[in-house]
């Protein structure tokens, strides 16, 4: 590992293809390499003392309650298209990438089980982007359609990729989508 110069999960995750296991001696003596890297390099530090692993590797914050869920097996979030999609989508109502939280589903970290979802991001507003809602025990949700539940509301739409070859769907995602992000509450 003396060749390794990061040890961010994110940027790990983007070169790895296999789920990766440590001991806490293990990230211990990372941190100890790491500190050897040189100086000039600015790179994030795994603290040594980290008692846990994150439940769910996601991007962004949790904090507006804003949950993107996804499953692109191919990437570890968005398509390089999809994501430029993607932060224009949320940009054009006053959204960054980091105001938001995205979670794909198909990394095998991420537990596909609305409940754990529910509980680790405590989102006000989800929307399903090309995840059909029974995947997750959800009852039946229709496409650009909404479920309110106690807690969050679900919207159901297309992936960016179905979007970008049908201009009926991308139009009735964005009135819906705009419609669920604006409304408070």
């Amino acid at each position: 590992m003396s060749n390794l110069l990061t040890s961010d999960p994110i940027a790990l995750q983007a070169f790895m293809s296999e789920t990766i296991f440590a001991t806490a001696d293990a990230i211990g003596n990372l941190s100890v390499e790491t500190e050897s890297v040189s100086s000039s390099l600015i790179l994030p530090q795994v603290p040594a003392h980290q008692e846990s692993v994150e439940e769910f590797i996601y991007q962004g914050s949790k904090t507006k309650g804003i949950l993107f869920i996804l499953r692109y097996p191919s990437f570890p979030y968005f398509s390089p298209e999809a994501e430029d999609a993607f932060v224009k989508t949320i940009g054009a109502l006053k959204l960054t990438p980091a105001d938001v939280a995205v979670v794909n589903l198909a990394n095998a970290h991420n537990p596909n089980e609305f409940k754990r979802i529910m509980t680790f991001f405590s989102p006000k507003k989800i929307i399903l982007l090309g995840v059909e809602p029974k995947s997750l025990k959800l009852p039946e949700i229709a496409h650009n359609s909404y479920m309110h539940g106690r807690i969050a509301t679900v919207f159901n739409t297309y992936s960016f990729e179905e979007m970008f070859s049908d201009t009926v769907k991308k139009k009735a995602f964005w009135m819906e989508f705009k419609s669920l992000i604006q409304h408070q509450g």
